[in-house]
C-alpha cells in the first residue's frame, strides 16, 4: 500500500466520523487552511427526511461539543430542524442551540418564531429548552419577547419550566437592567411557589437581581425553611446563604447576654467597695452603666422563626455534599448560640477525609473558627495531625489549626508532634513548623523556655534552612527576656561563619547589635568579620551590618571607631541606593560635625531605644469579618459580588411580617364543615403532640395563647388547647391576636353545637351539676392554697361568664376536673418563674421524705460511696484550706475547701474536694447545692448531695469530685441556696492533680531513662538550714505534691513518684543533696506544663 493511498484512507475514515480538520491534499498547499467541505455527511443527514438519520447526526454533533470540538459551522443545518416533530431530535437541537445561540445571534434570530412556538409545546422539556435558547440570545431587540416568555413560563403548570424561568431571570437582568421592576414581580410570584424544584433557582435569581429586597422573603421564610431538606444540593447552598443574611437582619443576637452570669458577681463587689471615697462624676458614670446593664438584662428568648431555621438546617450536616455541610456550618457559626455551635465540629472533621481541594477550603474556615471558639475543636485534636501524604498547603493549614488549639493542657502532645514534623523532607513545611513552635512559646509562657531550648538544639541541624528559620524565631523569642539568655546570643554569634541564608544572618546581627551590652567581647569581633565580607553580602545583611556598626560606635567607640568608619566608607559607594542613603544618614547622626543638626544629640536614644517584643499572631485573626465559606474569606480580599454579612439589629424587628401567608388560609378553615373539623382534629392530634414534644423550648412563646384559650372557658380547655396547638404547629406563623380570635370563634361555635345537643338531656345535666359542686367543695377544703394560687386565671374567667353558659358547659367541662388540675401542675413545672410559689408548700415535704428514704437505702447498699466519703478523707485541719466563699460576700454563709488526697470513689479520674460550710447568719440556709456554670472543655464535676437545711451557727461538710483534666485552670461553679446564687471557683495546686504510685528503684530508673530531653527539667537550689535532713525534705516535697517515696540505695538522694489523676501520666521527682545545702531538683514528666509548674512549687517548698 502506498503512502498516498494510506493517507486517503485515513482521511476518508476520519471524515465519515465528521472529525476531519484539514485538507487532505499535501500538494494543494492548504494543509493549514480550513476545509469548507468538512461535515458534509452530517449536513446531508440533517437535511434528510428520515428522523433516524437526523437523530444519529445530532448525537454525533453533541458528542463533538462534549469533546471540545468546534461545531459552529453546522448552525444553519441544525437550526432548520428546530421545527422537527420528533421529540428526541428536538431536544438535541435545543442542546446545540443553547451552546451556540450566543455566537450565531443573527442566524438564531431568524428562527425566533420557531422558539416562540416551542414555548407552547405540550412537552415540558421542549418548552423549557425553548425558553433556555431564547434567553441565550444576547440581543437587546428581543428583550420584550424574552420578558413575555418568562412571565408566561412563571405561570406554567410544570415546575421544571418554572425553574427554567427562574434561571432566565438573571440572564435578562444582565442584558437589560432596566427591566428590574418587572423581573422583581416575577421573582415575587416564583418565591410563593411551593415546589422544591423551583425554590433554589428562584432564590438564586433573587440574589442576583434584588438581594436588598428582604421584604420579599418575609412571607416565604417559613416555607423555605421547611422545604430546605428536600431541595437539590446546590439550591440548599444558595438558600442557606440567603437565609443567613436574612436572619442577621431580622433576629436578635443570641450571644448578646451570654456574659450576664459572669457579670452577676460584679454587683456585689461594687456594693462592698462603696465605702471608699469616690468622686461624684465616677458615681454618676457607675449609675449610668448599671442602669444600661439592667436595661440589657432582659432574659433572651429566641424567636421561634430563628429556632425553626436552626432546627431545619441541622440535619443537613450529614449531607454527602461538602458545600452543603460548609453552608450549614457557617450558618451555625454566625447565627447559633455558643452552646449549640459545637455540633458543626464533627461534620467539618468528617469533611477532612475528602479530596485535598475540599480539605483546603474546610481547613481555611476551621482555622478562622478556632481563633474565636477554640473549645469547639479541642476534642478532635488528633484529626488535625499531619499525614506524610498531605500536600504542603494542607500541612501548613493543619499546623495553623494545631497552633490555634494549643493550650496548657495539650501543649506537650502538640510539641511532641512538632518534633516529628521537623524531620520532614518538605522544607516549607519544616519552616512553618518552627514558626508554629515560636507562636506556641509566645502564647503559653510555661513552655517558653522548653521551646527555646528545643530551637537552640535545632541550630546544630545539618539542614541550613532549618537552622535559618530557627534563628529567625529565636530572635523573636529572645526579645521577650534577653537578659536571661545571653548564652544563646553568644552561641548564635558563632553561627555567622556557617549560616549563609540572608534572613538568618541579618537576624543574628540585629540580636548582637540590640543586646551588645550582654556580649561586649564578642560583638566587636563579629563586626570585624562582617566588615571583611561586606561587599559580598546581600542587601538585607548589609543594612544590619550598618546598624551593628552604629550601635557599637555609640556603646564601645574605642574598639570600633575605625571599623565603623571603614564600613561606612564601603557603604558610601555601594550599588544599592538604600544602603548609600542609610550610610549617609548614620554618619551624620553618630559622627557629630559642625553641620550636623540637633538630632545627633539623641543618637543613643534613637538607636538603643527599647523595642517592644513582636506579637506572633495567626494570619487568620482578622478574616472573620468575611462570611465563612465565601470566596472573599478564602482569598482574604473582597471578591466581586460579595455581600457583607449585616450586623445584628439592636431591637428585634416586628415578627408579624412573616405571618402574611396565614391570612390567605383563614377562609379555607372557616368554610370547612364541623364534621371535617372533628375528623381533622382526631387525625392530627397525636401527630402534633409529637412534634410539640420534639420542638421543646422553641415553642415557649406559645404559652400565652394556651393560657388565653384556657381562660376563655374552663369547660372547653382541652379541646381549645389541642386545636390551638394543631394550628400553631401546622401554620407556625400566626400572630397572637389571630390565634385568640380563632379560639374565640371556635368556642362560640362549640357552645352553639353543645346547646343543641343538650336540650334533650336537661335532667341529666342538673344531676351532674350537683355532683360536681359536691366534688368542688371537697377539693376546696383539701387544697385551698393550690386553688387560690395556681388557678386564679380560671376563676376570674369563669366569673365573667354568664350563668346560662356555665349551665350548658357544665356537663362537658366539669366531668373530668382532676385531669385539668394535673395539666396545670405540669405547666407549673415547666414555667418555674410564674408558678413556683404555688407549688412549693406541697412539693417540698414530699421531696424531703423521698430524699431521706433514698439516703437510708444508699447507706445500707453502698458502703464505699460518697455518703461515707467525708469520714475517709483526712480532716481539713491537717491540710491546707482555701477560702471558697467569704462570709460577707455570702451574706453570712462562708465556705472553705481543701484537697483530701483520698481516691474519689464514684470516679477514680476525679480529685476529691472537701467542702466545709459555716452558717454565720442568724437565719437558716436551705437547699445548698452546686451547679457547673462555665467549665473548660473536658472538665467534669460530680456535685455533692444537696444539703437541705443548715441551721444558724452550724457547720456541715460535703465532698465533691472534679476532673481538672490535668490542668490548673479553675473550675468556675455556681453555689446555690434557696434564695441566692454565688459564683465561686476552685483552683487546684499542681501537686493535688496527682496520686502516689509505688515503684521499685529499678523501675524508677527505667522510667526516668524514657523521660529525657524536653520531658526533663533540672534546677539547682540551696536548701534552707532547717530542710537539710532527709526527713524534712520528704515532708516538704510530699506536702507540696501528692507523691509517694521511692526506695533509694543512696543517702544523698530522695526519689518520689506519682501519676496524674486524669491521664495517668508518670511524674518522677529526684532531690539530690550535696555539701553546704547545695541540691539539685530533677522532675521527669510526660506533660511539660505540669513538670514546669511542679518544679516551681517544690522549689518554693524547699527554700522558704
Amino acid at each position: 500500500m502506498s503512502a498516498s493511498s494510506a493517507f486517503n484512507e485515513e482521511k476518508m475514515g476520519s471524515s465519515s466520523v465528521g472529525e476531519a480538520e484539514y485538507a487532505y491534499d499535501p500538494v494543494s498547499g492548504k494543509i493549514f487552511s480550513s476545509d469548507y467541505n468538512r461535515h458534509d455527511d452530517l449536513k446531508e443527514m440533517l437535511d434528510s427526511n428520515k428522523d433516524s438519520l437526523k437523530l444519529e447526526a445530532m448525537k454525533r454533533i453533541v458528542a463533538m461539543i462534549a469533546r471540545g470540538k468546534n461545531a459552529s459551522d453546522l448552525f444553519p443545518a441544525v437550526v432548520k430542524n428546530v421545527a422537527c416533530k420528533n421529540i428526541e431530535v428536538k431536544k438535541l437541537v435545543y442542546v446545540y442551540l443553547v451552546r451556540y445561540a450566543e455566537e450565531q445571534q443573527d442566524l438564531a434570530l431568524l428562527s425566533i418564531s420557531t422558539f416562540q412556538r416551542g414555548l407552547k409545546d405540550p412537552n415540558q422539556l421542549i418548552r423549557a429548552s425553548a425558553l433556555r435558547v431564547l434567553s441565550s440570545i444576547r440581543v437587546t431587540i428581543i428583550v420584550p419577547i424574552m420578558m413575555l416568555a418568562i412571565k408566561e413560563a412563571a405561570s406554567d403548570m410544570s415546575p421544571y419550566v418554572r425553574k427554567t424561568a427562574a434561571h432566565a431571570i438573571p440572564k435578562l437582568y444582565s442584558l437589560d437592567p432596566e427591566q428590574k421592576d418587572q423581573l422583581i414581580e416575577v421573582i415575587e410570584k416564583l418565591l410563593a411557589d411551593k415546589t422544591t424544584l423551583v425554590a433554589g433557582s428562584v432564590v438564586m435569581a433573587f440574589e442576583e437581581v434584588c438581594p436588598e429586597r428582604i421584604d420579599l422573603i418575609h412571607k416565604n421564610y417559613r416555607k423555605l425553611c421547611n422545604l430546605l431538606i428536600d431541595v437539590e444540593e446546590w439550591g440548599q447552598v444558595v438558600i442557606i446563604n440567603m437565609l443567613t443574611r436574612y436572619a442577621r437582619t431580622q433576629f436578635l443576637n443570641p450571644n448578646l447576654n451570654e456574659s450576664l452570669l459572669e457579670d452577676g458577681g460584679s454587683g456585689d463587689k461594687t456594693f462592698y467597695g462603696s465605702d471608699e471615697d469616690e468622686d461624684d462624676d465616677e458615681k454618676e458614670n457607675k449609675e449610668k452603666a448599671e442602669a444600661a446593664a439592667l436595661a440589657k438584662r432582659k432574659p433572651y428568648v429566641m424567636d421561634p422563626d430563628h429556632r425553626l431555621l436552626l432546627r431545619n438546617t441541622k440535619p443537613l450536616l450529614q449531607s454527602r455534599n461538602a458545600a452543603v455541610v460548609m453552608a450549614v456550618a457557617q450558618l451555625y457559626f454566625h447565627l447559633a448560640p455558643k452552646a449549640e455551635v459545637g455540633v458543626i465540629a464533627k461534620a467539618l472533621v468528617r469533611l477532612l477525609r475528602s479530596h485535598s481541594e475540599v480539605q483546603f477550603v474546610v481547613l481555611q474556615n476551621v482555622a478562622t473558627m478556632t481563633i474565636r471558639r477554640r473549645g469547639m475543636f479541642e476534642p478532635y485534636l488528633k484529626s488535625f495531625y499531619i499525614r506524610s501524604t498531605d500536600p504542603t498547603l494542607i500541612k501548613i493549614l493543619k499546623l495553623e489549626v494545631l497552633t490555634n488549639l494549643a493550650n496548657e493542657t495539650n501543649i506537650s502532645t502538640i510539641l511532641r508532634e512538632f518534633q516529628t514534623y521537623i524531620k520532614s523532607m518538605d522544607k516549607d513545611f519544616v519552616a512553618a513548623t518552627i514558626q508554629a513552635i515560636g507562636r506556641c512559646a509566645t502564647n503559653i509562657g510555661e513552655v517558653r523556655d522548653t521551646c527555646l531550648n528545643g530551637l537552640v538544639q535545632l541550630l546544630s541541624n545539618r539542614d541550613e534552612l532549618v537552622v535559618a528559620e530557627s534563628v529567625v524565631v529565636i530572635k523573636k523569642l529572645l526579645q521577650m527576656q534577653p537578659e536571661k539568655h545571653s548564652d544563646i546570643i553568644k552561641h548564635m554569634a558563632k553561627l555567622t561563619d556557617n549560616i549563609q541564608v540572608p534572613m538568618a544572618r541579618a537576624s543574628i546581627l540585629w540580636l548582637i547589635g540590640e543586646y551588645c551590652e550582654h556580649v561586649p567581647k564578642i560583638a566587636p569581633d563579629v563586626l570585624r568579620k562582617m566588615a571583611k565580607s561586606f561587599t559580598y553580602e546581600e542587601d538585607i545583611v548589609k543594612l544590619q551590618i550598618l546598624n551593628l556598626a552604629a550601635k557599637l560606635y555609640l556603646t564601645n567607640s574605642k574598639q570600633t571607631k575605625l571599623l565603623t568608619q571603614y564600613v561606612l566608607n564601603l557603604a558610601k559607594y555601594d550599588q544599592n541606593y538604600d544602603i548609600r542613603d542609610r550610610a549617609r544618614f548614620i554618619r551624620q547622626l553618630i559622627v557629630p560635625t559642625e553641620k550636623s543638626g540637633a538630632l545627633s544629640k539623641y543618637a543613643k536614644k534613637l538607636f538603643l531605644a527599647l523595642k517592644p517584643a513582636p506579637v506572633l499572631e495567626s494570619p487568620f485573626k482578622d478574616r472573620d469579618h468575611f462570611q465563612l465559606g465565601s470566596l472573599s474569606h478564602l482569598l482574604n480580599a473582597k471578591a466581586g459580588g460579595y455581600q457583607e454579612l449585616p450586623d445584628w439589629p439592636e431591637a428585634a424587628p416586628d415578627p408579624s411580617v412573616r405571618n402574611v401567608e396565614v391570612k390567605e388560609s383563614v377562609p379555607e378553615w372557616t368554610k370547612c364543615s364541623s364534621r371535617e373539623k372533628r375528623k381533622e382534629k382526631k387525625v392530627e392530634k397525636p401527630f402534633y403532640s409529637d412534634s410539640e414534644g420534639e420542638s421543646g423550648p422553641t415553642e415557649s412563646a406559645d404559652s400565652e395563647t394556651n393560657s388565653a384559650s384556657a381562660s376563655d372557658s374552663a369547660s372547653d380547655s382541652e379541646q381549645s388547647r389541642s386545636s390551638s396547638e394543631s394550628e400553631e404547629s401546622d401554620e407556625g406563623s400566626e400572630s397572637e391576636e389571630e390565634k385568640e380570635n380563632k379560639n374565640k370563634k371556635k368556642v362560640v361555635k362549640k357552645a352553639v353545637k353543645e346547646s343543641e345537643s343538650e336540650q334533650s338531656s336537661e335532667e341529666e345535666n342538673r344531676k351532674l351539676e350537683k355532683k360536681i359542686k359536691q366534688q368542688e367543695k371537697d377539693s376546696e377544703t383539701v387544697s385551698d392554697d393550690e386553688e387560690s394560687d395556681s388557678e386564679s386565671s380560671q376563676s376570674t374567667s369563669e366569673d365573667s361568664e354568664s350563668e346560662a353558659e356555665v349551665k350548658k358547659k357544665a356537663p362537658v367541662s366539669r366531668t373530668p376536673p382532676k385531669p385539668v388540675k394535673k395539666e396545670k401542675k405540669e405547666m407549673s413545672l415547666l414555667d418555674l418563674d410564674d408558678f413556683e410559689p404555688a407549688t412549693s408548700p406541697q412539693v417540698t415535704p414530699i421531696s424531703t421524705l423521698l430524699s431521706n428514704s433514698l439516703v437510708t437505702d444508699l447507706e445500707g447498699l453502698s458502703l464505699s460511696d460518697s455518703v461515707l466519703a467525708p469520714s475517709t478523707i483526712t480532716p481539713s485541719g491537717t491540710l491546707k484550706s482555701y477560702e471558697l466563699l467569704h462570709r460577707i460576700t455570702g451574706e453570712g454563709l462562708s465556705v472553705e475547701y481543701c484537697f483530701g488526697r483520698q481516691p474519689f470513689s464514684p470516679d477514680a479520674n476525679m480529685v476529691a474536694v472537701q467542702l466545709q460550710f459555716t452558717n454565720n447568719s442568724t437565719s437558716e440556709t436551705k437547699n445548698l447545692h452546686m451547679k457547673d456554670v462555665k467549665l473548660q472543655s473536658g472538665m467534669r464535676v460530680k456535685e455533692f448531695p444537696e444539703i437541705e437545711l443548715l441551721p444558724a451557727g452550724d457547720t456541715a461538710s460535703a465532698v465533691m469530685g472534679i476532673d481538672f483534666c490535668d490542668s490548673t485552670q479553675a473550675a468556675n461553679l455556681q453555689l446555690c441556696t434557696s434564695t441566692r446564687k454565688f459564683f465561686v471557683s476552685i483552683q487546684p495546686p499542681v501537686g493535688e492533680l496527682m496520686r502516689p504510685v509505688f515503684l521499685t528503684e529499678n523501675e524508677f530508673k527505667r522510667e526516668q531513662g524514657q523521660l529525657m530531653g524536653m520531658n526533663e527539667l533540672t534546677e539547682k537550689l540551696i536548701l534552707d538550714a532547717k530542710y537539710r535532713n532527709e526527713h524534712a525534705i520528704v515532708q516538704r516535697v510530699t506536702t507540696a505534691a501528692h507523691l509517694s517515696r521511692v526506695p533509694c540505695g543512696s543517702d544523698n538522694e530522695c526519689r518520689f513518684a506519682g501519676r496524674t489523676v486524669t491521664s495517668g501520666s508518670l511524674v518522677l521527682v529526684t532531690v539530690a543533696t550535696g555539701e553546704e545545702g547545695v541540691a539539685q531538683l530533677t522532675v521527669n514528666c510526660e506533660k511539660m506544663v505540669i513538670g514546669t509548674m511542679l518544679v516551681k512549687d517544690i522549689l518554693l517548698a524547699l527554700t522558704q
